[in-house]
């Protein structure tokens, strides 16, 4: 009696013995294997390419004799970095000057002539080699000014000096000789949209410290013109004098 190997073999003899391969059978098994091979070969680019963002495991299973690569682990998300507050800080205000009494003595300077009805506005700022303090008149908001004094000393007078430098080089402004000291009289800050500018005067008024006197824009406005301001501008540089 056969066995059950040898009869299910006759079976399919008998049940193939009719059939004929296509004449394009190889050719068409060739180019199958070829597409598979081409196919395998992309998935396994495309694989190395995503494992340069997550790290994947890789399984192989056999098809006939040919490996091919499957995914076998889930993507891992990569941890978010940390929240940056790109907000810059705020800056701090600086120190004030303390308790000035009038106002008409700061720092290393004195003030000797103000216009009439002005008054220390209470606010002043300390950097060190640079400082100033403001006037304004009686019931004016605290934050406005009428006029400015700031001081310049040591390496912040290069500053300065290199401002009036900029001024001169480009015929904006003229030099002025206050009480035998040198300065230089501009209209600063001046909008290209037609806004007034800040009338000015630069005094030296030693080797290693120099003034700037500003008049508001809307302080100035209360005098006839630029040349009654100019005239208060130098009044006022003509009053300080320097404690160093």
């Amino acid at each position: 009696m056969p066995t059950l190997e040898e009869e299910i073999r006759r079976l399919m003899t008998e049940g193939t013995a009719g059939l004929h391969a296509a004449p394009d059978l190889m050719g068409r098994v060739v180019r199958s294997t070829r597409e598979r091979r081409r196919r395998i070969r992309i998935a396994a680019a495309a694989a190395s390419v995503a494992a340069c963002v997550v790290a994947t495991p890789v399984a192989f299973f056999t098809v006939g004799t040919t490996p091919t690569a499957v995914e076998r682990s889930t993507s891992t998300p990569a941890p978010e970095p940390p929240a940056i507050d790109d907000t810059p800080p705020l800056p701090s205000a600086p120190p004030s000057l303390g308790d000035l009494g009038d106002g008409r003595e700061f720092g290393r300077m004195k003030v000797g002539y103000l216009p009439d009805g002005l008054e220390w506005s209470g606010r002043s700022a300390d950097w060190g080699d640079t400082y100033h303090v403001s006037y304004v008149y009686r019931g004016d908001d605290k934050s406005s000014y009428r006029v400015m004094i700031t001081v310049y000393e040591g390496s912040a007078v290069e500053e300065v000096e290199r401002r009036i430098t900029a001024y001169r080089d480009e015929a904006d402004g003229e030099a002025v000789t206050v009480g035998g000291r040198s300065g230089y009289l501009v209209v600063q800050h001046v909008g290209e949209d037609g806004m007034k500018g800040t009338p000015t005067l630069f005094l030296r008024t030693s080797d290693s410290q120099w003034a700037e006197i500003g008049f508001s824009p809307v302080y100035a406005e209360e005098y006839s013109g630029a040349e009654a301001v100019d005239a208060e501008l130098l009044r006022i540089g003509r009053g300080l004098t320097s404690t160093m």
